[in-house]
């Protein structure tokens, strides 16, 4: 059975279930699990960069942005900007009477980037960050989560019938299998970005 087009799942979808009446609710299972996915996953195919010329206090994120990797300034020397919490943030402008500079810091405040100093000029930064997951629809009809992981949308998708449907005994063994997918691709990340940089000897000269 193939599985690479949101068609292909939705149909999928009805096949597990045994059921032909769930073509106007199976988008919602569908959407339901790219929600889950957006907030479990963590995979290196949905990282992104984003460039942009600050110069206040505030600025606006990518509007697909999920989580933040890593933040820095690239016009002049590279230099990355450390990530703090809030009530860090507020702390420091606080001590240093909100001063302005080169930024140092950031926190994600209201759903922007805030920098500390306040830039006192325009400095070109780059944001690794991960991407929320391209929502599938009958115009989007793919995505790299469902090329590669089409498994984590199929068991993802069932698990969030349950709802609907009540009382359905399979429920446990998708939501085993989901639950494993998800572990999986986190950890098929992690191996491919950091498998092959194993552990140095230090070897003391005398």
């Amino acid at each position: 059975m193939a599985l690479t087009t949101y068609a292909e799942l939705k149909t999928a979808i009805g096949d597990f279930l045994n059921r032909d009446d769930l073509t106007s609710v199976a988008p919602d299972f569908i959407s339901l699990a790219e929600a889950d996915i957006n907030r479990r996953v963590r995979h290196w195919r949905m990282e992104g960069r984003s460039t942009a010329q600050i110069d206040t206090q505030f600025s606006a994120l990518p509007a697909d942005f999920a989580e933040a990797l890593t933040f820095h300034i690239t016009s002049g020397d590279l230099a990355q900007i450390e990530l703090l919490s809030k009530a860090e943030m507020l702390k420091r402008r606080k001590s240093s009477s909100d001063a302005t500079g080169k930024p140092q810091f950031y926190a994600i405040t209201a759903g922007e980037i805030e920098v500390y100093p306040t830039p006192d000029a325009t400095y070109t930064t780059e944001l690794y960050y991960y991407k929320r997951v391209s929502a599938l629809s009958d115009s989007n009809t793919t995505n790299d989560i469902l090329t590669y992981f089409p498994d984590v949308y199929l068991y993802g998708a069932l698990v969030h019938s349950a709802p609907y449907l009540k009382d359905d005994a399979r429920v446990a063994v998708w939501g085993n299998t989901y639950a494993q997918t998800l572990a999986d691709i986190n950890s098929e990340s992690e191996a491919t970005k950091f498998g092959g940089s194993g552990r140095r000897m230090k070897i003391k000269a005398y």
